[in-house]
């Protein structure tokens, strides 16, 4: 039976430029490979020993890029190794095979929403009616399933957030703080139910996982072994789980050290260890 190994990207294997800068002493900084480019700028990277380590991890596992990423921001990403035959984006909403979204999956999805929480519009709507353009620099709805706000964290009042949270979750949404983006996400649309249809389609008997944010946790329970940084959301509140291994790496050095645990426990389950 197959390894699965099913990883958020962004903060957890690739890292902007801004994101570098959580741990990079200049004496001993790690060769980096850009693996992202948008608009003739580069804008994601990942070291070097973790590119190789993840292109060799194909030999042992299915790697499954598990991303809040729309599609388009997604296919942008050129990472090492084989193209990955599925990987899931907009957090579940679109499960691509072969780069393609799955049409049946996305019409389980949307059907699953309109039954169980508010319509994307009713939030959008309150959403640009109670945030002040003070703080706030954008208003995104991505595929049309979930909508998220870029804002100035330093103006952002801690108490919106938390009232926003509570108008949301009477309407069958979550509410997360992530960096500079507020999400408004529904709670049906999670990365684990993408992956648990990922393992039945390539009959995995292990699945392996890793998340930095709030939008994670979901997945970290729904894996056999997961890992966290010391980084993000996750994090910050202390969060864990049974078979969750918080590291004590920060930025793109835990990447690195994310990567090395799915190819040891991926080479160890192939050789028959437990």
């Amino acid at each position: 039976m197959p390894v699965l190994v099913a990883s958020d990207l962004d903060r957890t294997l690739i890292y902007s430029a801004a994101a570098l800068a959580l741990t990079m002493p200049d004496a001993r900084a790690p060769r980096l490979l850009c693996v992202e480019v948008h608009e003739s700028r580069p804008l994601s990277y990942m070291t070097e020993t973790a590119a190789q380590k993840l292109a060799d991890l194909a030999d042992t596992a299915v790697f499954v890029p598990t991303t809040t990423r729309t599609r388009k921001q997604y296919l942008r990403i050129n990472l090492p190794g084989p193209t990955p035959a599925y990987a899931i984006c907009a957090n579940g909403g679109h499960l691509l095979v072969d780069g393609v979204s799955d049409p049946d999956w996305h019409r389980r999805v949307t059907a699953r929403l309109a039954g169980e929480c508010a319509p994307l519009a009713q939030v959008q709507e309150h959403l640009l009616r109670t945030a002040d353009p003070v703080w706030v620099r954008k208003h995104r709805s991505a595929e049309d399933l979930f909508a998220y706000l870029v804002v100035e964290r330093e103006l952002l009042p801690d108490d919106w957030v938390k009232e926003l949270g509570a108008w949301a979750e009477n309407l069958g949404w979550t509410v997360s703080l992530q960096g500079r983006k507020v999400y408004a996400v529904p709670k049906p649309l999670t990365k684990s139910a993408a992956v648990h249809e990922v393992a039945r389609r390539t009959g995995a008997d292990l699945v392996l996982g890793a998340g930095d944010s709030l939008l994670d946790a979901d997945l970290l329970l729904a894996v056999d072994r997961g890992w966290r940084p010391a980084h993000g959301e996750l994090a910050e509140t202390g969060w864990t789980a049974p078979g969750i291994t918080a590291l004590p790496e920060r930025g793109v050095l835990a990447g690195e050290r994310i990567v090395r645990e799915f190819l040891r426990t991926a080479r160890g389950t192939a050789d028959g260890a437990p």
